[in-house]
Parts: structure tokens; C-alpha cells; sequence
């Protein structure tokens, strides 16, 4: 198999270097193109970019010069996707720019909740991928947009999935622990968090409460018909480096035990399990009995760091229910996403 020339836009940055992890080696797409702030370009990637990650930088990467994020890289580069993760202040006309030529797959809110743009989970919503062809008409573009979630909203949609598909969802109400890792290298002070944790994180809670109504929609006639489910959110930033983790209470229109929610998380199987995609985990969920599960430091790379570890499932009452679960913020609640995004669209020939 011919593999596809991919750019990645904001490559020096935290979720840039998870992309640059999770793409090498990939069975669909070779990293030909690194692009970052005029700061960065011309350097070797070595020298641009500070990296974060246990191990060293790739050895095939480490000497590749950084471009500047213009479009013209698209045919000095030949490539036919770009990944992007630039700040959201300059995403607007930057992604749209690459996106009239090639598909671009973005990790950046700007265009999340534009009626016409694809927010997609894999497991939760592929169908919205068949929004790309009124959206290139829409437009009058050759490539198209499609964004992930927000962290957080990530690995919340997972979970919610089989229950709402299963028992119905009157209401949801969830408090985040998010890790450092979400904020950026420079996101969050150290005499700030150490000792401490900080109950509000600005344009958090508003993400979590209209992206999760957009990704559990129905497409119906070229359209998304958010679903009706009253979503609470609360976030905190907390000291773990990586893995945010959720409290989730939960309404459901059809009562049930416990049990049964335990067990349709244990079973549920997404588009990209079926289709064997090579970054879906199987299982997408890991169900733990321990009362004190999960844990950051234990479970944030359950999957290679794309499954969703949840705690045990609790009935408060009828039709009540809590849980807890983690996600890995930077894998798969952004870079990883994204990627899975881009091989469920290659295997229903949007690539």
C-alpha cells in the first residue's frame, strides 16, 4: 500500500509532537512535512522543538528543517493531508486556506461547531464524515475539514455512547480533574498548581456542554440534529502530568441496574474496531472492579493511551447513575483522535 503524504501544522507544540509519535511507523501515512511559527522555520527539528515526551525525538525526524505554515508546502511537499494543531487564534483563515486544496484534520475548536464540519469521535459518530461532500459544495473547496473534540468532551462521549444508545439520556452532569499536559508546556505556573488545584478552566465547561450535543446528534438530511441531553460541566486543573479524568452522573430515560451499563461498556464495539483501524483500541473501554480505579499514573496509557478506563458503575437510585472515568488528554483526546479520524475517512474513500 502506497502510503500518504502528510503535513503536520504546529508540530513543535505538545499535541504536534503526539502527532509526530503517533504517525511514525503508520501503516497509511509518512510525515513529510513539519510546519511551525516563523520562530521555528528553517531550524532542523531537533533544534525547534522542546521535547516533552519520554524517549528521545525520532532519529528520522529529528534533522527534518521546519517549514512555515503556508500552503504552500502542500505542493513543495507533495502531500495530500495536513494534521493540525495550531493555536485556535490563528486557525480560521490558516486551516481554511490549506483546506480549499487538501483535507486537513484538525485539533483546533475553531471550526468544531460550524454546521457544516464534521466533530467526530470514531467510535461514537462516523457518520458525520458524510457531511464532507455538502461541505466541499458549501464551500467550493478540493479538501475539507474535519475536527476532533476537546479533551475532555473525548472521553466523555465514549462512555455516554452505549448508555444513550442503550437506556436513553435525559441528563448529564460531569466534573473534570484535568492533567497539566492539557494547558500547554507554558500553561499552567508551577507556584500556581504545586499544592493546589485550581476549580476553573476558562471556555472548558462550555466546550463539554454543546460539543457533546453535536457528537450525539443524528445526521439527517445533511444536517445535525443536536441530541436533547441537559449537559452540566464543572473543570479543575489538578497535578497529574497526563490523563483527565471525569466524575459522571448520569440520567437515563430507561432504568436498569448497574450491571447492565458494566456490561454494554464491556461489549461496545465503534466503526473503527469492526474495520481494524490501526490506532482503535479493542477494547475501547476497560471496565475496573477496584473502587479506587482509575488512576492516572495507572491507567492513562491503557490501549497505547486511546482506550477509556472506567471505574465501577454505582445506581444512586432508579434511573440514577455515577462512574468514573480516564482518558488519556493528549493521545486520545487530541493527536491520536485525529489520526483515527483520518483512517476511518481513508477506509470510506474520503482519502
Amino acid at each position: 500500500m502506497e502510503k500518504l503524504n502528510v503535513g503536520i501544522l504546529g508540530a513543535t507544540g505538545m499535541v504536534g509532537q503526539r502527532f509526530v509519535q503517533g504517525l511514525m511507523g503508520h501503516p497509511y501515512f509518512n510525515i513529510s512535512c513539519l510546519a511551525a511559527s516563523e520562530r521555528s522555520e528553517g531550524k532542523t527539528y531537533k533544534e525547534a522543538a522542546k521535547w516533552y515526551l519520554q524517549g528521545d525525538i525520532p532519529e528520522e525526524i529529528a534533522g527534518m528543517k521546519v517549514a512555515g505554515i503556508s500552503p504552500k508546502i502542500i505542493e513543495e511537499f507533495d502531500l495530500d493531508l495536513v494534521f493540525s494543531s495550531i493555536p485556535s487564534e490563528f486557525a480560521e483563515k490558516v486551516e481554511a486556506d490549506f483546506a480549499q486544496h487538501i483535507p486537513l484534520f484538525s485539533n483546533t475548536k475553531t471550526y468544531r461547531m460550524i454546521p457544516d464540519v464534521p466533530l467526530v469521535t470514531a467510535e461514537v459518530n462516523p457518520e458525520q464524515l458524510d457531511l464532507i461532500p455538502l461541505q466541499k459544495e458549501n464551500r467550493g473547496w478540493e479538501g475539507y475539514i474535519v475536527t476532533n473534540a476537546n479533551c475532555s468532551t473525548i472521553g466523555l462521549v465514549l462512555p455516554l455512547k452505549p448508555i444513550y444508545d442503550e437506556f436513553g439520556l435525559e441528563w448529564v452532569n460531569v466534573a473534570t480533574l484535568q492533567a497539566l499536559s492539557g494547558a500547554g508546556y507554558a500553561g499552567v505556573p508551577s507556584m500556581a498548581i504545586v499544592d493546589n488545584v485550581i476549580p476553573y478552566i476558562g471556555g472548558e465547561e462550555a466546550k463539554l456542554e454543546t460539543e457533546t450535543l453535536k457528537i450525539l446528534g443524528k445526521l439527517e438530511g445533511g444536517a445535525i440534529e443536536h441530541a436533547d441531553i441537559e449537559v452540566i460541566a464543572s473543570c479543575n486543573r489538578v497535578q497529574s502530568m497526563d490523563g483527565h479524568m471525569k466524575n459522571i452522573f448520569c440520567g437515563t430515560k430507561e432504568d436498569c441496574d448497574a450491571v447492565d451499563i458494566q456490561e454494554i461498556l464491556e461489549e461496545f464495539r465503534g466503526v473503527p474496531q469492526e474495520l481494524k483501524l490501526p490506532s482503535a483500541p479493542d477494547p475501547v473501554f476497560i471496565v475496573r472492579e477496584e473502587p479506587d480505579r482509575p488512576q492516572p499514573r495507572l491507567d492513562r496509557m491503557a490501549g497505547d493511551g486511546m482506550a477509556i478506563t472506567v471505574g465501577p458503575v454505582r445506581k444512586k437510585c432508579e434511573k440514577h447513575f455515577k462512574f468514573t472515568c480516564l482518558s488519556h488528554n493528549t493521545i486520545r483526546g487530541a493527536a491520536g483522535a485525529s489520526i483515527l479520524n483520518a483512517e476511518l475517512a481513508k477506509a470510506k474513500k474520503f482519502l
